[in-house]
């Protein structure tokens, strides 16, 4: 009951909300606070500062998470290691994911499908957010593994290089360049452009490609996600270069054409981080070998596909 009581204090200092952390633990939030109350009045300290928002950890309380933490997440990683030996599909608990939301929505619902599938006992828990927000999420602890593209070196980061997507030129229907096979880079030169906000990595290799191939464009619009994106284009405010398989629903719906580059090759590269620091659970290894063997699949259909890449390289900083 103790080792219950940490767990619930461990997930909701995690998520800085009792609501999140008794979801966690499919307990009604007063039971959360109850328990955590239960151990402030054993301690004879405050844990969590409850008058401010989010919640803050007291001194005391900090010092109480880094020790629960460590010895939560290995009490249950020891009992998922002696459940699996007995049955390899026994392996159970939640693997945290954090993505960006193009990767996470065209790909990661199929993955927890088949996760779930190969081990009833386990979970998925996603999490949609800002490039940035990925890395930090993964560096604190947040998420044990991340999805993220034009990776770069980090210094306590594991970069996995995954797949490389084919970037294409999102247009409207009616747009000229519509009926065209494919196009020429110079042709984009002057064109209205629909782009991602200038902090992003993704923009900055546009902007690379565009005036490696002396084109400028006019931007109309930026933002910092695809969706939107591909929103503008439809009104349209402008055309835009995005992910081939980001566009397979609106291409089937029709309200967007893809138009290939002739001649001219440029890529999404997507990875898989976790930290280097400590061991992954064995939950989240299984996770990341299922992403692995998907990556030898996605080489396949390269192999015999120009629509689907595969460039197994060591990221370059972006």
């Amino acid at each position: 009951m103790q080792l219950e009581a940490l767990k619930i204090f461990c997930d909701v200092v995690r998520w800085t909300s009792f609501s999140r952390g008794a979801m966690e633990n499919h307990i009604s939030q007063s039971s959360a606070s109850q328990a955590v109350h239960q151990l402030e009045l054993r301690l004879g300290v405050k844990l969590i500062d409850r008058s401010k928002r989010p919640l803050v950890l007291t001194p005391h309380g900090k010092v109480y998470y880094e020790g629960c933490k460590e010895l939560v997440g290995r009490y249950n990683e020891v009992e998922n290691r002696v459940k699996a030996l007995q049955d390899d599909h026994k392996v159970a608990g939640t693997v945290r994911v954090a993505s960006i939301y193009s990767v996470g929505l065209h790909h990661m619902n199929r993955y927890a499908s088949q996760f779930a599938e190969l081990y009833p006992e386990a979970n998925v828990k996603l999490e949609y957010l800002h490039p940035t927000r990925v890395v930090e999420s993964v560096c604190n602890e947040g998420a044990e593994l991340g999805l993220i593209s034009f990776p770069r070196k980090w210094h306590d980061l594991t970069v996995i290089p995954w797949h490389d997507e084919e970037m294409v030129l999102a247009v409207h229907p009616k747009h000229r360049f519509a009926s065209l096979g494919s196009v020429e880079v110079a042709q984009l030169d002057g064109e209205r452009f629909v782009n991602f906000d200038t902090d992003l990595s993704i923009r900055r290799a546009i902007d690379r490609f565009l005036r490696r191939n002396g084109v400028q464009v006019e931007t109309t619009m930026e933002f910092d996600n695809i969706e939107n994106i591909k929103r503008a284009v439809e009104i349209p405010a402008g055309v835009a270069i995005l992910p081939e398989p980001t566009l397979t629903q609106e291409v089937k719906a029709g309200t967007l054409v893809a138009v290939r580059f002739a001649n001219h090759d440029l890529a999404r590269p997507v990875a898989i981080i976790h930290r280097r620091s400590g061991q992954l659970g064995l939950t989240a290894s299984r996770f990341l070998k299922l992403l692995t063997a998907e990556r030898v699949s996605v080489g396949l259909v390269a192999a015999g596909s120009s629509n689907t890449r595969e460039r197994r390289v060591e990221p370059k900083p972006v």
